[in-house]
């Protein structure tokens, strides 16, 4: 594997790994270099006899604050996907479900801001423990687009997808696992030793069993139709980027830090929250 730029591993218990999203002054932003971290590593870690499960999590002030709009994340991506309008929500959805595939389980440990692309990473992993206070958003439907990988309404039912994508407002994580996207909310302060509780008793199943237990619940959901929702759902993102305001907000957008903290911030200034909330700045 090539050098690690923007993740870290360690073991932090027999059989269980971990990754740690390492771009703290970015809030975790996932940018192309760093997904491809991520996926080589699980990857790694599935072949590995050693492993039994992965956990993910971030450093800094938060787990992710979705894709890096500042990358140009047209270049240098870590697989191929099939061109063409829609290439990115394509591309995207197929790496999620690379980890949804993996046979081993992979964990989420979500704490501060988890947005956009970062709640498609959060998603894809089987289990997912928040910090009671995590926020968690898809803001860019306000001035943007629905979502790459649509799993609010299969996470959340019908009506709180229906809530979070005409308002774009964000769920603690109290919220997100009453609500069914996490498996459980902790106080900040017990998160890491939480996870870490659930990590060693996962490992205590045999590899074999826990795949097919793993791959029996996602079958279940794909024969509901989740996996083709989803992949549906990258064609109507690609339709949005059609429209008049999509294109105006944008035809705006630099690569430089500047130009899309002031997007970002016009984007929230009227909801008066994540990067506009007062108390802090996101």
């Amino acid at each position: 594997m090539a050098e690690l730029l923007h993740i870290l591993v360690d073991t932090p218990l027999p059989g269980v790994r971990r990754i740690t999203l390492n771009r703290p002054e970015k809030r975790n932003a996932l940018n192309n270099r760093l997904r491809g971290e991520v996926f080589a590593t699980l990857e790694a870690h599935d072949r590995d006899p050693e492993v039994k499960l992965t956990i993910i999590r971030g450093a800094g002030a938060a787990f992710s604050s979705g894709y890096d709009l500042s990358a140009n994340n047209t270049l240098e991506q870590p697989y191929h996907t099939a061109g063409g309008l829609g290439q990115w929500a394509r591309h995207v959805v197929e790496g999620w479900f690379r980890v949804w595939d993996l046979a081993k389980p992979v964990i989420a440990q979500v704490h501060g801001y988890c947005l956009a692309g970062g709640t498609e990473l959060a998603t894809a992993c089987d289990l997912v423990y928040v910090a009671e206070d995590a926020q968690i958003g898809y803001p860019p439907v306000r001035l943007m687009s629905p979502p790459d990988m649509q799993f609010h309404p299969w996470m959340m039912g019908m009506r709180q997808a229906m809530e979070s994508m005409l308002t774009g407002d964000a769920l603690s994580g109290r919220e997100a696992a009453e609500k069914g996207w996490a498996t459980r909310a902790f106080p900040v302060e017990r998160l890491e030793a939480e996870v870490l509780a659930v990590a060693e008793r996962v490992a205590k199943l045999p590899t074999e069993l826990a795949a097919i237990n793993k791959r029996s619940v996602h079958r279940a959901m794909e024969a509901m139709g989740m996996r083709a929702a989803i992949r549906a759902g990258t064609e109507l993102q690609a339709l949005a980027f059609q429209t008049e305001p999509s294109k105006a907000y944008m035809s705006r957008f630099r690569r430089d830090g500047a130009s899309v903290s002031s997007l970002l911030s016009e984007r929230d200034a009227a909801f008066r929250d994540y990067r506009e909330r007062g108390d802090e700045k996101g």
